[in-house]
């Protein structure tokens, strides 16, 4: 496959999964304003921070207010990770390799980014069904994954998607608990008042985690939470399971046995980050800080996707591809 074509199928995945994790977070966040109680001001403010935009919102906006921090986050093509831009890019990249997708895929992701785009037209936002529009991009960006799964030959294609898809996914789910550590960050005497496990499970929403975690765990309890997301192998939005989905693809692209040694960095360091996510255990996390042990996963991940561009994607001199 062209490191072209790998390329942009890989970043078609993750540019939906971004867009559809972040309309999980304006979305959730809708329903946590409604929930709180009145002497409780709505927190938008964690959302940039969590996004890492601080600066770039700061410098056109000031103020985190809910109408502009909805604007940043959805429809601001000045922000390269809003909403809209993310659906841009997906688009473009599959615009340039629409031989190697399905028709359905293209279409569908056409449909997807035009009807985003007519509503960010629209000068005057009506925040009461905002709501409804963040649950849209959630179910097209999942019926977009859907047809890609029935609609794709199991070939190197479909691995590089599912790598950006997952690595991604796992990126967004440790910003989902991370939030969480900025809301509190202001007031750590809500710890484990009523308030405080409100937030909670507006986390597991944001995940749609609320049902499964309700029947493995019953009562919410933030360090079963954190276990739940960050560990729990079955549960397809946790970080070690979409950890383990974007391994098993990566191995799956060099034809390297999972059983066998690494055969390039991008495969050793995500093994390793694997691995370390198989042995640890969630007071272990907490006992080095979650929000600290948030970052450094972060930074690893991203150390991974950037292994990955340099052994796939990069151009390579001729006598370095030969050799």
């Amino acid at each position: 496959m062209l490191s072209r074509v790998a390329n942009s199928t890989y970043w078609v995945n993750r540019y939906i999964e971004r867009a559809e994790n972040y309309a999980r977070f304006m979305g959730v966040n809708f329903s946590l304003a409604l929930d709180l109680p009145p002497e409780v001001p709505p927190q938008w403010g964690p959302i940039i921070i969590t996004m890492a935009e601080e600066a770039s919102f700061r410098q056109l906006y000031g103020a985190p207010t809910r109408d502009h921090v909805v604007q940043f986050v959805t429809f601001d093509t000045r922000n390269p990770n809003s909403i809209l831009s993310c659906l841009w890019a997906a688009r473009e990249n599959a615009r340039s390799i629409r031989e190697s997708i399905s028709r359905e895929m293209w279409e569908h992701l056409n449909q997807f980014y035009l009807k985003v785009r007519e509503r960010a037209d629209k000068r005057n936002h009506d925040l009461n069904d905002l709501q409804d529009f963040y649950t849209e991009v959630k179910m097209g960006s999942q019926l977009f994954f859907g047809i890609v799964d029935s609609t794709i030959t199991r070939n190197e294609g479909w691995h590089f998607g599912r790598v950006g898809r997952f690595l991604e996914r796992a990126d967004k789910t440790s910003r989902f608990v991370d939030i969480k550590y900025f809301i509190l960050l202001p007031d750590p005497n809500t710890v484990g008042a009523p308030i405080d496990l409100l937030h909670w499970t507006a986390v597991l929403k944001s995940a749609s985690a609320y049902n499964m975690y309700r029947q493995a765990y019953g009562v919410i309890n933030p360090t079963q939470i954190v276990e739940f997301l960050f560990l729990d192998k079955k549960f397809p939005r946790s970080v070690i399971h979409c950890l383990r989905q974007a391994e098993t693809s990566l191995y799956e692209i060099s034809g390297t046995s999972l059983t066998s040694r690494y055969s390039n960095s991008a495969e050793k360091k995500l093994s390793r980050l694997c691995s370390e996510f198989e042995f640890v255990d969630v007071k272990e996390i907490f006992d080095f800080g979650l929000h600290e042990y948030i970052d450094q996963f972060q930074a690893r991940n991203n150390e991974v996707a950037a292994d990955i561009f340099n052994t796939f994607f990069a151009l390579k001199p001729v006598g370095e591809q030969s050799s």
